[in-house]
């Protein structure tokens, strides 16, 4: 029987690595740039780079969704920044900046901001709105994402 694997775009050069579930916390590397896959903080994601990161096969993936204007979003940033060094590598955890990708906020309907959406298994999961700290989000997390 084979083990289960995943696939883990690269936040670097977006290179799909197969990763085994099993091996996730032997801090692997990509195999085209050797750069470390999981770093323990939110990576910026775009609309060129959504699909890939958010795929059936891969990981599951917290985007936050705000804007640079926002304060409740610049209040919350160092906990969503707190949350990824506990929830990595089992679940990734990545920012859209609505400013900068305008149609990443329409296309999931997002009306106010901060606004945390959770996918997996390329679906959208879970949705939170309004800025909450590190441990409510690692909680929220926990509650939709099974330890793997």
């Amino acid at each position: 029987m084979g083990e289960s694997m995943l696939l883990a775009p690269c936040t670097r050069c977006s290179a799909v690595n197969r990763i085994a579930r099993t091996r996730l916390r032997d801090a692997p590397v990509c195999g085209r740039c050797r750069h470390a896959l999981f770093e323990g903080h939110p990576f910026a994601l775009g609309a060129d780079g959504f699909d890939r990161h958010v795929g059936a096969d891969r990981l599951p993936l917290l985007v936050d969704f705000w804007a640079p204007w926002c304060g409740p979003c610049l209040q919350m940033a160092p906990q969503f920044e707190a949350a990824a060094r506990l929830l990595e590598p089992a679940v990734r955890l990545a920012k859209v900046d609505t400013e900068a990708e305008p149609a990443l906020g329409s296309r999931f309907g997002i009306r106010s901001i901060p606004t945390l959406v959770l996918f997996a298994g390329g679906q959208e999961i879970a949705r939170q709105a309004g800025a909450v700290g590190s441990a409510q989000i690692v909680q929220w997390v926990r509650l939709h994402v099974p330890p793997a």
